[in-house]
């Protein structure tokens, strides 16, 4: 019967990091399901899925201990099942773009989770803007819209915040 945990690894970024980890939970005989993996400032940081049978997933535990151990790696598994289907909900997709302060997350969280929509995908940068050099920030993320939700009531108040923040915004449906 196959099981799933979901892998966070954190650690120095270094070449050669994911495939020490890949490597492991080859032998293992586990298979990786789902993954994001990015470098942030100076250390990487990986998000798995990896499926396998009950044995395999107690020699990835022995085994990415050592890895851990001998790496300074920081590494954590948990247990998970299948998400639920999402039939009901229409995924859309959030884009922004603006000059970089603190909150701009918050306030969108806030204001999506205030009615109860869920965010599926969160990616957030901060770069200089080309000629000035000016901190930027930009975002994109995902998110699944119950169909009890009216589209054009939330676009307009989504529009609103996001005037009110001084943030050029985008919300537009996930074309398959």
């Amino acid at each position: 019967m196959t099981q799933l945990i979901v892998l966070s690894v954190l650690g120095t970024d270094r070449p050669g990091i994911v495939d020490d980890i890949t490597k492991v939970i080859l032998a293992c005989g586990g298979n990786i399901d789902e993954s994001r993996m990015t470098a942030l400032g100076k250390e990487f940081a990986m998000l798995l899925l990896i499926s396998g049978n009950w044995h395999t997933l107690s020699k990835l535990e022995a085994s990415l201990d050592k890895l851990a151990a001998t790496n300074n790696l920081t590494v954590t598994m948990k247990k998970t099942d299948l998400r639920e289907d999402t039939k009901e909900c229409m995924p859309y997709g959030v884009d922004i773009v603006c000059l970089d302060e603190p909150g701009i997350v918050f306030s969108l969280a806030n204001f999506f989770a205030s009615r109860k929509i869920e965010i599926s995908e969160l990616v957030t940068r901060r770069y200089a803007a080309a000629h000035t050099g000016a901190p930027m920030f930009s975002l994109q993320m995902s998110i699944n819209l119950p169909g009890s939700v009216h589209i054009s009531q939330l676009r307009d108040e989504f529009m609103e915040i996001c005037d009110q923040l001084n943030l050029d915004a985008l919300l537009e449906p996930v074309k398959p």
